[in-house]
Parts: C-alpha cells; structure tokens; sequence
C-alpha cells in the first residue's frame, strides 16, 4: 500500500524545541509508536505513512500544540499517553484530561492522570483530608501525591509539606549504619527528594527544604507532633506497623491533607509484626472522610516493560506451587 503524506505548518508562536521535546525525542516516540516517518525543518512536520496513523499523528501534534500555546510543556510519558488514548477513540483530545490536570507553574507543566484510578486519585485528594493510595510500583501513588502537596504549597493552601517514610525497616535500626542520622536515614527518603526536584527547580526546592517548608523525614520522627496547615505524605507505609500507623494517621491537624501510599504486596517486615497498611483497610474502611484507592498493573506509567513484569509476577504466584501466600499477599 502506498504511504500517505501530510504536511503541518506550526504556528510563529509555537517554539518548536519545546514540541519536538530534546534531541527530538517527542517527534520519536509519535514515530515509532505510531509506525511512521516524522521529519521537522524549523517549523514545518511531515507526517509520512498509513493514512490512518498520520492523521492520527498530526491530531497528537495538534493536541501537543494547544498545551504549548497555554504556557505548559509535556513530559514523554504524556506524549506516549496521549498517542494511545489517540489511537483506542478517536474523538479523544487532551484538553479532556485537563479537568483533573495538576499544574506545576514552578516548572511550567501540567501532570495530567493517565487512568481512571489515577483521576479518581487525585478527585480524592481535593474532596478527602485522608486518602490512601494502594497499589504496585509505578502507578503513580506518590508522584501524584507529591504533585497535589507541591501545587497545594505554591498555591498557599497549605504553609509546609511533610514527607514521611519508614527507614531501613518498621524497627527503624540505624545504630549499625556508619555516619550520623541524617546519613543513615538519607539513602531511604533519597526517593523522595527525587521526586521532588522532578517538580521544582533544585534552587527552589533547596531554600524551601532549608526554610522548613518542606520537611523529609523518617516516620519516627513524626512521634509526638500536631501537623496543622500542612500537606503530610506516608510513603512505603506497608513497612509501618500497627503501632507506627496509628502514631502517624492521628498526627493530623486543622486545615491538613494526609496521603497514605504502599503496595500490601511487597511488605518487609519480620513475618511476627502486622502491616500497618494492610490493617488500616478492615479498621478505617467505614469512616466517613477518609478514602481507599486501589490501583492495579493497568494503572503502571512506568515503562510498559514495568506493567508486563507485574502482571507476570501475579500469574507466577498464583499458578507456582512454590510459592507460600500469607495474609499480606
């Protein structure tokens, strides 16, 4: 069958470095999902291939336009989206998702929810002073978490975010760990930070860290304290106990948002102590103002390698007579 042509012609106001996203990486991936030849020559895009896939090719190119032209920039993983949603209805357009669209203006980007869960999350979040987010790796439980705190602090709704993690294991033993606290707790909190500078400037991100504005911390930590006017995040709470659990959900004060987020089936603790998140769901499950979201593998917005590795592992454990389930699974 012989390839179509389509020629785009962007707008003056369209910086096509920001389109074509660095080293073109933007006009790649359009390309090698879509099965077709992209080539740019300032700010001409011709779109070669099936006719259905270029016409599919140059409304994704229009979508990315409409986000550029409102000041925002797009991620890969938001291109990648869009191009799949594109292509499963083809009366799909971005602006849709906008509604529950987070905004970042630090970094002049919009992270939008890739699925159904994922909005329903972040509906949530608004609506509930404690949501808690269950769910495998690469779902977006704490990305998104910590984009509603970061947005929540810029906008002024809360004066401080505060994230939290259990250290090493719910025990939290540092003593063997060379070097002083902030050491030996740092290497566990370190994913945090990093998503943290994904959302702000490093400078920025710093001065607020420094001001105490944004506080990473250990759980333990958290013993003791009211938390008012602040954006508060549990994260890898399956690692925490009853007891840790308890400690933290009732740290909450006026005017606090608490996100609570793990996976129930990846638990370290020593086979004698009870998941504090694995426990909350029979004890909190009834109390008005406080919201369950569960994702599963569809959810993933990791590389799609991360989604089939999931999936596979849960058909492994349910067919391998080798391996034991417990109640955490």
């Amino acid at each position: 069958m012989r390839n179509s042509v389509i020629k785009i012609r962007l707008k003056d106001r369209i910086d096509p470095h920001i389109l074509f996203g660095s080293s073109d990486i933007n006009l790649r991936i359009i390309g090698d999902t879509l099965g077709i030849r992209v080539v740019a020559r300032g700010q001409d895009v011709t779109l070669e291939g099936a006719q259905e896939s270029i016409r599919i090719g140059e409304r994704v190119i229009s979508d990315i336009s409409t986000i550029i032209e409102e000041g925002y920039s797009l991620q890969s993983d938001d291109i990648e989206y869009l191009i799949r949603q594109s292509i499963r209805n083809d009366n799909f357009r971005l602006k849709e998702s906008f509604g529950e669209a987070i905004s970042l203006p630090s970094k002049k980007r919009l992270i939008i929810p890739k699925s159904p869960a994922q909005t329903e999350y972040i509906k949530s979040i608004k609506k509930y002073d404690i949501v808690i987010g269950i769910g495998p790796a690469g779902t977006g439980k704490t990305y998104l978490a910590m984009a509603m705190a970061v947005s929540s602090l810029l906008r002024k709704e809360v004066n401080r975010i505060i994230l939290a993690r259990p250290a090493v294991e719910a025990g939290e033993k540092l003593g063997f760990l060379p070097g002083d606290m902030f050491e030996k707790v740092n290497p566990y909190l370190r994913p945090l930070y990093d998503a943290l500078y994904n959302m702000l400037e490093t400078d920025k991100a710093n001065r607020l860290i420094e001001r105490g504005d944004i506080e990473i911390a250990p759980l333990a930590f958290m013993r003791g304290r009211t938390l008012n006017d602040s954006f508060i995040i549990l994260d890898e709470a399956q690692n925490s106990t009853s007891e840790q659990m308890k400690m933290f959900l009732t740290r909450l004060g006026y005017n606090s948002k608490v996100v609570v987020t793990g996976d129930i089936t990846q638990v370290d603790l020593p086979v004698e102590k009870v998941s504090g998140l694995i426990e909350i769901q029979g004890i909190l499950s009834d109390i008005e103002g406080i919201k369950f979201i569960y994702f599963t593998e569809k959810d993933v917005v990791r590389h799609k390698l991360v989604q089939d590795i999931i999936k596979a592992y849960e058909i492994f454990t349910v067919r391998s007579p080798r391996v034991k389930k417990t109640k955490r699974s």
